[in-house]
């Protein structure tokens, strides 16, 4: 396997996830004039389109496999169009439109290439069981979090317009350079039913993929208003996102060192409980702490590491032994991902809203106090489930 092209690709798919919940909010208030609640209004309606759509283009990618290189150059050129559209023009006609639009095209695009790079793990592994998957997520996802890392930190770098170009030169020269990733052919598989699915294992590991991210998800929608509106640390949150994503990468050897000892049952336990530490500490925070909250951000993006780490190899592995078609099986991967950031944008951003918070301004007692809650008490809470369903899952999820 060569790697490079392996992780520039996922540099550049990373920027059209977790880095568009933690920058959308705010620029949609401030650049679009659009109200929070408007924005996960949006968010939470794209999602159920995905519904439909992402499972859909899983059935296109196992249908037609000969295409994928086709399909490849499709998704990067939807991901290139998208971000200049969304970041570096002004919307020609209604925002709210606009801004639809946009997001349809860059998470549609985002969707394919997600399923077809996940779905070559199997064809780029040396083997099928989870230490193979996860040495191939190993350069993957350290290919992710740098581009997490350069995606959240651009737009205070660039502003928003160049970020968009920027944006766009990256996703094109990665499609230019991972050509290699789409010249080994995917091993023959058997159609996907739901009930294989849940017989092999991998219906319980969405379960949990759902329920552990939503922490994540929450925590990343409120990050920039926590750090600047709670914290009272204007400016501060581009270093605090690139120490939390810089932890997450530093800690991708460490975790896979110790589920090779441990198993991945144990280890996943043992960073939801790092996580849950971390937002437990975030909850005792009422402005300045800078430092003590840099901690935060160190721990908390070390637990995120394992979690990006073993739970997709999990389930290739699961999916490979099992000998199912990964195109519809990551459709609906993709799809519980996305699901818990809108999700989490849909459901917080209202709340915050109607509790009367706005950011860059003077925020009531009320309102401040709905945002730690929101952002460190719920997390918490959605952590200990987690961990609750880790301990539940079969042995045939979790193992060779």
């Amino acid at each position: 396997m060569r790697v490079f092209p392996v992780s520039f690709f996922s540099t550049a798919l990373a920027a059209a996830g977790l880095p568009l919940y933690i920058h959308l909010p705010r620029y949609a208030e401030t650049e679009l004039g659009l109200s929070l609640g408007t924005v996960g209004a949006i968010l939470l309606a794209i999602r159920v389109m995905d519904f439909g759509q992402d499972p859909a283009l899983g059935w296109m990618v196992d249908r037609y496999p000969a295409q994928r290189r086709r399909f490849v150059a499709m998704a990067v050129a939807g991901l290139a169009l998208g971000f200049v559209a969304l970041f570096s023009i002004v919307p020609p006609i209604n925002p709210v439109i606009w801004l639809t639009g946009v997001l349809v095209l860059v998470f549609t695009a985002y969707s394919l290439a997600a399923i077809l790079y996940y779905g070559q793990t199997r064809a780029l592994s040396a083997g099928n069981a989870p230490a193979d998957m996860i040495h191939v997520a190993k350069w993957r996802e350290a290919g992710s979090l740098l581009g997490i890392i350069l995606a959240a930190a651009l737009p205070i770098w660039l502003g928003y317009p160049l970020f968009g170009w920027a944006l766009l030169v990256l996703v094109l020269a990665a499609g230019f350079v991972s050509r290699p990733i789409w010249n080994r052919p995917a091993p023959k598989e058997d159609k996907l039913s739901l009930r294989d699915l849940i017989r092999s294992g991998g219906g319980s590991l969405l379960a949990l993929t759902f329920v552990n991210s939503l922490p994540v998800a929450i925590t990343s929608t409120l990050f920039v208003f926590f750090v600047e509106d709670r914290l009272m640390l204007t400016d501060a949150s581009g270093p605090f996102l690139i120490l939390f994503f810089l932890a997450a990468a530093v800690s991708i050897p460490l975790w896979t060192r110790l589920s090779t000892r441990l198993g991945a049952r144990r280890t996943l336990v043992i960073a939801m409980m790092l996580a849950i530490l971390s937002f437990a500490g975030a909850a005792t925070l009422t402005g300045g702490e800078a430092r003590i909250f840099a901690l935060i951000c160190l721990a908390s993006g070390f637990a995120a590491g394992a979690d990006m780490l073993l739970l997709p190899a999990l389930f290739s592995s699961v999916l490979a032994r099992a000998d199912l078609q990964t195109g519809q099986a990551f459709g609906l991967w993709s799809f519980a991902n996305k699901m818990t950031l809108a999700a989490a944008a849909g459901v917080v951003l209202p709340i915050l809203s109607a509790r009367g918070f706005q950011s860059a301004s003077d925020n009531s007692p009320e309102a401040l106090a709905t945002l730690t809650f929101l952002y460190a008490v719920v997390p918490c809470a959605l952590k200990v489930l987690a961990i609750g369903i880790t301990l539940a899952l079969p042995r045939k999820a979790m193992t060779a």
